[in-house]
């Protein structure tokens, strides 16, 4: 009976290093893909998500700006 005991012993303790190592493997490749996509990411140019909505919110502005101007405009054409 002892040596059974040894051999699923062996065996489990096998199969917990495997998972660990197979934990381990796994973390590495996405990391290594992680890092592929932001090098790739990064080469596109792209912008991030506060600088879109920084640009969105100033052509926002300017457009309320210009039909302001525009109603202003019309108002002293009416005049003459």
């Amino acid at each position: 009976m002892q040596t059974r005991n040894k051999v699923f012993e062996d065996i489990s303790q096998l199969m917990t290093n495997a998972m660990g190592v197979a934990q381990g493997a796994k973390d590495e490749a996405e990391t290594a893909m992680k890092s592929l996509v932001d090098r790739w990411l990064a080469d596109r140019d792209f912008v991030t998500r506060e600088e879109f909505d920084a640009v969105r919110a100033m052509a926002q502005k300017a457009r309320e700006e210009n039909e302001a101007l525009k109603a202003r405009l019309d108002a002293l054409e009416a005049k003459s």
